[in-house]
């Protein structure tokens, strides 16, 4: 949990004071690019061309950082191997209709930043194509009814 600054100490000092501990304890010993100078850059950076740096070198997920209709656009891309994963048909109908609504909202809402057309997917052709992929289900006949075998209780044995 972070310290807080006590009163009357400048914040200077108290920083100060925080990176001297640090160092005392050895948290700053053997970081990566230690004792080598910052990398220089050709010219200044947007935030959005740090952001995007960023990303590539994290190898990070960069669908949150996307717009709105960007993002309905990729996940309707992978809408059927969303579907597909699904292992009952309400499942895959939930799916669909809970994407056929968030376009819907998309819709309906002034647009922050470009408006890109999404498109609705057909909820009745997604979910024939489910049911296309699945394997035919084959009822299993029904086990036949074996006699249980007579078994007397203890105090039936010891009568006889």
């Amino acid at each position: 949990m972070t310290q807080r600054k006590p009163p009357g100490m400048s914040f200077r000092t108290w920083i100060d004071d925080q990176i001297a501990r640090a160092e005392e304890e050895g948290a700053f010993e053997g970081l990566d690019g230690a004792g080598k100078p910052l990398p220089r850059r050709e010219r200044e950076q947007t935030s959005y061309e740090w952001a995007l740096e960023w990303a590539k070198r994290e190898n990070a997920d960069v669908a949150g950082m996307l717009p709105t209709g960007l993002a309905l656009r990729r996940e309707r891309e992978e809408l059927p191997a969303v579907v597909a994963r699904q292992t009952t048909e309400e499942l895959a109908r939930a799916v669909v209709e809970a994407h056929v609504a968030r376009v819907d909202q998309y819709y309906r809402r002034p647009v922050e930043g470009p408006w890109v057309p999404v498109g609705m997917p057909d909820v009745e052709e997604m979910l024939a194509e489910w049911r296309r992929t699945r394997p035919a289900v084959v009822p299993e006949p029904p086990a036949e009814e074996s006699q249980p075998s007579r078994r007397r209780g203890w105090w039936r044995r010891r009568a006889v």
